[in-house]
């Protein structure tokens, strides 16, 4: 048995301080331009109207209606309600595989969860519904979940509290987000870097054109680093790696596919403009998943600021 994360580990409290100190509207901001940047066929425009103001600074450029804005000869936003609730699916690899450790000295799987406790912490801000779906070879688990960030932490620590017996099934997993029928859903899918092979690009490929995707992908101990002497076992056996086989021309080796395999992927995701983050650490994984929100939110302002001179060209005509 695994022993339990502990509650105090000062990477959640950074998690929580996050979902906390930053304000609704940059959330759903954040969010929203993640959300949005995948390539799926759905259409704007189609939901009920709450709301028409006049365009102000910092408003995204996407929210111009510029129909209305023609009738009334000055940029017009236009807020939308959306058919339904937001919905996150938080995906997460559980087949032993996942027990493997990390240069940090943690498991893997604790590096995923973390990360997955950061989209739960701003998804749950945003009044998300959240599903946690849990794979490996024996089984797929899906828990719907109801209540708040500490409610989340203590359903994920449950669910994670097991014996780590089965190996794992990407396959499976990847089936499963394929087939979620919300389009608008943000799929975020957790595992490590051994998981995603050549002939797994394909089936993340037409998840990412549906859906809006993050990929977490977890760096785990190169076993053949001279710093990892003694430090990596055997998942099956529990047994060493000999001492004769750590070398420093495997460890390049090692370190080399799996940087080819990490740019494959990316590759892929970025064409459906969906998103991967890739980390050895939870101190990292924040840090990464903190960048990916800022340039999200950054990449916004810049579009405004290009839609710029059109806005003022139309409201001068």
């Amino acid at each position: 048995m695994i022993p339990r994360l502990h509650a105090d580990d000062p990477v959640r409290r950074r998690i929580e301080a996050l979902g906390t100190t930053l304000t609704l509207p940059t959330v759903r901001k954040a969010l929203g331009v993640i959300e949005g940047e995948h390539a799926s066929q759905r259409r704007g425009g189609v939901d009920d109207i709450m709301d028409i103001r006049v365009y102000e600074p910092g408003d995204e450029a996407r929210q111009i209606d510029w129909r209305t804005s023609a009738r009334v000869g000055r940029p017009m936003v236009v807020q939308r309600e959306r058919a339904s609730t937001s919905r996150v699916w938080l995906l997460l690899d559980v087949g032993r595989e996942m027990t493997g450790a990390c240069p940090s000295g943690e498991r893997a799987y604790e590096v995923a969860a973390n990360a997955l406790r950061m989209f739960a912490a701003l998804s749950l801000r945003r009044s998300d519904d959240i599903s946690l779906v849990f794979g490996d070879a024996a089984s797929i688990t899906r828990i719907p979940f109801t209540g708040g960030f500490a409610q989340f932490g203590r359903a994920l620590d449950d669910a994670l509290d097991r014996p780590w017996a089965n190996p794992r099934n990407i396959d499976a997993l990847l089936d499963y987000a394929r087939r979620i029928g919300d389009r608008q859903a943000l799929v975020v899918l957790a595992t490590d870097e051994h998981a995603v092979q050549e002939r797994h690009l394909r089936a993340i490929r037409r998840i990412a054109r549906t859906h809006p995707m993050v990929f977490i992908d977890v760096a785990t101990l190169n076993p053949f680093e001279p710093r990892a002497a003694g430090r990596v076992l055997d998942g099956a056996g529990d047994r060493r790696v000999p001492a004769f086989l750590i070398d420093r021309r495997a460890a390049d080796e090692v370190a080399t596919h799996r940087a080819y395999m990490a740019a494959a992927l990316e590759r892929e995701l970025t064409r459906c403009g969906s998103r991967i983050i890739r980390a050895s650490s939870s101190e990292l994984m924040f840090d990464a998943f903190v960048r990916m929100v800022s340039l999200a939110l950054s990449r916004s302002t810049r579009n405004q600021l290009r839609a710029a001179p059109a806005i003022a060209l139309r409201e001068a005509r």
